[in-house]
């Protein structure tokens, strides 16, 4: 009997100190950060992602499953490690650090737009907001399919007719580097990054990038490459500050 009474009285006990678990993680979970709003004193980061080296050729590819491919793209090389000029392109480059974490950022109206495109996807990397309209167009006369080996977010799968409307996809949890495939065509790849907030970019063949409207405070850049890894610099904005940041990667140093 003893027994049996001092379990309930453990038992309730328990289950008060559930509650406050439960109530004090409901609150937590439920609380909206404030969405953020310009005051005009946003900083900018800018530079370049440059090449050090003799850059490695592009491989040919083989499109025989598909003779179609071949018309419109007969000469398809990877774009594995992208460099002109010493410049290298299809880097990410992001801030993070506890100046973001305080808010919440507003979704862009505009879509971000993934191309089948001589049966390569174009862009062969991009970056996204959270919610924000992903555009999936086919603009190749075969059949197409995308498909998203996503870790944060439902996986996802669908066929394209030739002609056939853009899919339209919304992403709601940030993850970086989700792979784009296509079933019917293997060579088809691309990498996708979602990210919470718009401070991120994705350099292009002249190896430069850009992140403007930062908030002044402290931050981490990052710089990843899809092959030759990952790079990171702590940095600090003033009010209106306009730092230039610049990236070196090297082929033997992957």
């Amino acid at each position: 009997m003893r027994f049996r009474v001092s379990f309930e009285v453990g038992s309730f006990a328990a289950l008060g100190v559930l509650a406050l678990i439960g109530s004090s993680f409901s609150t937590a979970t439920t609380q909206k950060k404030p969405i953020y709003q310009s005051t005009g004193s946003e900083a900018t980061i800018a530079g370049r992602i440059l090449f050090k080296g003799k850059p490695p050729n592009p491989m040919r590819i083989d499109m025989a499953a598909d003779p179609i491919c071949y018309k419109v793209n007969p000469h398809p090389t990877t774009e594995w490690i992208v460099v002109k000029d010493q410049k290298l392109a299809n880097v990410v480059v992001y801030v993070g650090g506890d100046s973001l974490d305080a808010y919440s950022f507003e979704t862009p109206s505009s879509e971000v737009t993934l191309d089948h495109r001589g049966c390569r996807y174009v862009p062969h990397v991009l970056g996204i907001q959270t919610n924000q309209t992903l555009n999936i167009l086919n603009s190749d006369p075969t059949f197409q399919n995308t498909y998203m080996g996503l870790r944060n977010n439902p996986f996802w799968n669908q066929a394209q007719q030739v002609g056939a409307a853009p899919l339209k996809l919304s992403l709601v949890s940030p993850e970086l580097f989700a792979p784009v495939k296509n079933a019917l065509h293997p060579w088809e790849n691309a990498y996708v990054s979602v990210f919470s907030h718009p401070f991120f970019s994705v350099s292009g063949t002249d190896g430069t990038y850009k992140i403007s409207g930062l908030p002044p405070g402290k931050y981490t850049v990052v710089a990843r490459h899809e092959r030759l890894g990952e790079q990171r610099v702590d940095v600090s904005l003033a009010a209106r500050e306009h730092k230039l940041l610049d990236f070196t990667y090297e082929e033997s140093k992957r």
